[in-house]
């Protein structure tokens, strides 16, 4: 029984790439997403203010099971589209993409993929793995560019963060299409060489509380690493409850969850988080 079962997945997710290129799911994930469509036209979200778009879809995703590196999929890059399964950038990014698409009522599932797309892509491409935006410095940058959210760090009080971001390059052993592909680490080592010219500004620890009052329910928040040679280590949404802001994210502990503590001392918990990056939805 549970070879025929297989035996069916794997029909339907090949039947749904030979529908859409390049696109890797399975169809219980269309399914999924009509129904999220559903709860969100019933509750009225497309025409609501963006960031209680964001904090009203991340809820919709609490419960869901966290795995790691759930774009990691074959040996060819494709747009993985997996509403089962979230890691913290794939739960992040969910959040972002029906945000945008119900904010210009565009909500088919290619109209979701073609978005996705945009979001996760440097410039919107997807053209290999190193297409992919793999620092979050980057995916912040790239998609103010593209005109879907604005970094408010520096607004907020940030203060410069200094400090060399190349954790890929220099850690060339940890990832699959690093350590056997001259061509792809050869690029991911110009493109640690471009994030040298990125002003960043993040929000130290000690910080939080004090300008917690100008954050929102549904802003973007990237957590800064003590990890050399990495920028950030783990992304949230901004979710209030009780007049504090809390960390919604997926959790390594199990599932997405929003966090019990309000954000400062969340991360006042974590020896090597330093601060947080806050991005805010066009």
């Amino acid at each position: 029984m549970k070879r025929i079962f297989y035996l069916l997945i794997g029909l339907s997710l090949t039947l749904y790439q030979n529908l859409y290129a390049q696109v890797h799911c399975l169809l219980e994930d269309k399914d999924l997403f009509q129904e999220k469509i559903e709860l969100f036209e019933n509750e009225n979200l497309p025409g609501m203010p963006a960031h209680h778009i964001a904090a009203t879809v991340g809820k919709s995703f609490v419960g869901v099971p966290y795995v790691a590196s759930t774009l990691e999929v074959g040996d060819k890059e494709q747009l993985v589209v997996n509403f089962r399964e979230l890691d913290c950038t794939t739960f992040l990014e969910n959040v972002v993409v029906f945000s945008l698409i119900l904010e210009e009522r565009k909500t088919t599932f290619e109209e979701f993929t073609e978005q996705l797309q945009k979001v996760r892509y440097r410039g919107g491409e997807l053209n290999g793995y190193v297409s992919r935006l793999h620092y979050f410095s980057e995916w912040i940058a790239d998609n103010q560019k593209k005109g879907y959210l604005r970094n408010i760090t520096k607004e907020l009080g940030g203060v410069p963060l200094e400090k060399e971001i190349n954790f890929m390059g220099t850690h060339r052993q940890s990832y699959k299409h690093l350590k056997t592909n001259e061509e792809n680490y050869q690029h991911i080592l110009k493109v640690e060489e471009q994030l040298k010219e990125l002003s960043l500004y993040y929000i130290p620890q000690e910080d939080i509380e004090t300008i917690e009052g100008k954050m929102q329910a549904g802003d973007l928040i990237a957590i800064t690493t003590s990890i050399k040679g990495l920028d950030v280590s783990h992304v949230g949404v901004a979710y209030e409850q009780q007049g504090r802001i809390h960390l919604m994210h997926a959790s390594t502990t199990g599932q997405v969850v929003i966090s019990e503590e309000p954000l400062a001392d969340y991360i006042k918990k974590h020896k090597k988080q330093t601060g947080i990056i806050v991005s805010r939805l066009r």
